[in-house]
């Protein structure tokens, strides 16, 4: 960090127990913070660049990170078997999700699309990637929630259409202004998960669910799937009432698609 960005961070306004380091640019802030987490850093130390040169998504896709976004890595470390502290995906998406309502002028046109999407109006407007190191007698000794938000720009092209909170309507907002609203909504959301469980968090997604009820297409490494999107089950595993006859069916990962007959 320079001492310019020192001093801004130094500004930002966060949650008991947050901090931040900030880059003008890294190769991605995933990376450095697993370099932070592994050198000992606390919970809530979050890592911020207003660039990224190598910026990725899940199954190693390519994020694209232009200046004017917002791109940050939290450092958590939760007592959960790795099992349960994927559920963190859950907390990123609502987090981003009231971020998003926060600053939008329609926040109802704000959706959570399974498994870790936040669409806006059906348009995709962030990315969530969580990497994490075993711990020795088990669980994890260090998660690290990557975070990505279109607040700028977004980019054409993708098999999923892409928006941008200014795209959207949101008035003129720095990364700053939004990683404090962000971090606000974390600490909100990952508290009430630590206290009480993936139940509420799970509720609460539902609440946002895009597709709940209806036809999706489910892309998976080695077949399409297509059926009605049933419910969430208790562990965050997508059910999926399949249209081949073949019942229910949970399903752990994947890509999901809406038909253009149920395209909003």
């Amino acid at each position: 960090m320079t001492a310019g960005n020192e001093a801004e961070a130094a500004r930002l306004r966060l949650p008991p127990g947050f901090r931040v380091m900030a880059f003008d640019s890294v190769g991605s802030t995933n990376d450095e913070a697993k370099a932070f987490a592994r050198s000992g850093a606390a919970e809530g130390t979050i890592v911020w660049a207003k660039r990224q040169e190598s910026g990725r998504g899940r199954r190693g896709r390519a994020w694209t990170s232009p200046e004017g976004n917002l791109y940050s890595s939290t450092i958590l470390r939760p007592s959960r078997p790795p099992a349960e502290a994927a559920q963190i995906s859950f907390v990123a998406a609502l987090a981003i999700a009231d971020t998003a309502a926060a600053v939008l002028p329609d926040p109802d046109g704000v959706r959570c699309k399974w498994p870790n999407d936040v669409l806006v109006h059906g348009r995709k407007l962030s990315g969530i990637l969580l990497e994490s190191e075993a711990a020795a007698g088990g669980g994890i000794s260090w998660l690290v929630l990557g975070v990505g938000i279109n607040l700028r720009h977004f980019p054409e092209g993708t098999d999923y259409a892409a928006t941008s909170l200014a795209a959207e309507g949101a008035p003129a907002l720095q990364p700053a202004a939004l990683l404090e609203i962000y971090a606000e909504q974390l600490a909100r959301w990952y508290g009430v998960w630590t206290a009480h469980g993936f139940a509420p968090v799970r509720a609460a997604w539902l609440k946002r669910a895009r597709g709940l009820g209806e036809p999706i297409v489910v892309r998976l490494p080695d077949r399409t799937l297509t059926g009605t999107f049933a419910n969430l089950d208790s562990d965050g595993v997508l059910l999926l009432d399949r249209d081949d006859g073949a019942g229910r069916q949970r399903i752990a990962a994947g890509d999901v698609f809406f038909p253009p007959a149920v395209e909003t």
